[in-house]
């Protein structure tokens, strides 16, 4: 199969060239939002990864989100309807359906984003869903959580330099469950979906089977670094404030990275891999330790 992707200098973009670059012919696709824009594809499937990620800074134009997330998506997906290639897959995110999860988050949570960044995905979902799909052609909407793995170097990694320093973690009041995605698994979910034609079209959330709390995060960071990591449980509301002081003062906390780090967002991977009908090959644990030593090096 030829697989062409956009968007593959990413940490996803790299990670699924490597993937599947003995199975498969890969090529990548440079794009970026013009008006009256149509592409040529001359291949059998497109993953589309493209686009403008959430800038926690919150220093980005709005304009910008919608161009980049949803018209260059709407862009590229009409050229695939006209394109010879039969599968489509765009990497959307769990923001577009919430900010914030009560419980867990399931593909029936009517969305309701609250970012420009969450908004400009659930657009540009809800013009593909709205068009006809023709006959031989399928299409998927992924809605990753917070993806992990070597070569990434987001949040976790502040809570390595954290705890390989041997500082404590402060924000033990907080009491949350979070999901996580390793990069291995998203590939294998991706290479299921690519080659196994039974699927059904739709939207597919995905996550690792096992949501952590920052609390147990910390001690497997620990673990990994054979160092028992310190935990203090400071009053939730001066770390929030703190965090609102870091918003005006552009601090490495703020309230949106505090949301990032103490959240509760649970999601259900139940209908990908019931669907596909096999269980991910890495679970969360291990793929969390995986990607904390990928950090020593």
């Amino acid at each position: 199969m030829n697989i062409t992707i956009t968007g593959s200098s990413g940490f996803v973009g790299t990670n699924l060239e490597n993937y599947f670059e003995k199975s498969h012919g890969i090529s990548s696709k440079s794009v970026r939002y013009l008006e009256n824009q149509v592409f040529e594809f001359d291949t059998d499937a497109i993953i589309h990864l493209a686009g403008k990620a959430h800038d926690l800074k919150n220093v980005s134009n709005p304009t910008d989100y919608y161009e980049a997330n949803f018209e260059l998506t709407k862009q590229l997906f009409d050229s695939f309807l006209l394109s010879k290639a039969s599968v489509f897959i765009f990497m959307s995110t769990v923001k577009a359906v919430a900010d914030g999860v009560e419980g867990i988050l399931t593909e029936g949570v009517i969305p309701n984003p609250q970012t420009h960044y969450g908004i400009s995905k659930q657009q540009a979902e809800h013009y593909i869903l709205s068009q006809e799909l023709p006959q031989g052609k399928r299409v998927y909407l992924l809605r990753p959580c917070m993806i992990h793995g070597p070569g990434n170097k987001g949040n976790l990694n502040l809570l390595y330099q954290l705890v390989s320093k041997g500082l404590p973690w402060p924000l033990g009041a907080f009491e949350n469950k979070r999901s996580f995605l390793s990069i291995e698994n998203l590939c294998f979910v991706i290479k299921e979906l690519l080659e196994n034609t039974s699927i059904p079209s739709g939207v597919y959330q995905i996550a690792d089977d096992e949501p952590l709390s920052t609390n147990e995060l910390i001690r497997l960071l620990g673990t990994s670094l054979e160092k028992k990591g310190s935990i203090w449980s400071i009053p939730a509301s001066w770390i929030k404030g703190i965090a609102q002081l870091g918003d005006y003062l552009h601090l490495p906390l703020n309230s949106e990275r505090l949301q990032k780090l103490t959240e509760n967002y649970v999601v259900s991977n139940q209908k990908i891999v019931t669907t596909i009908g096999k269980p991910l090959p890495v679970n969360t644990r291990t793929g969390l330790l995986i990607t904390f030593e990928s950090f020593k090096k």
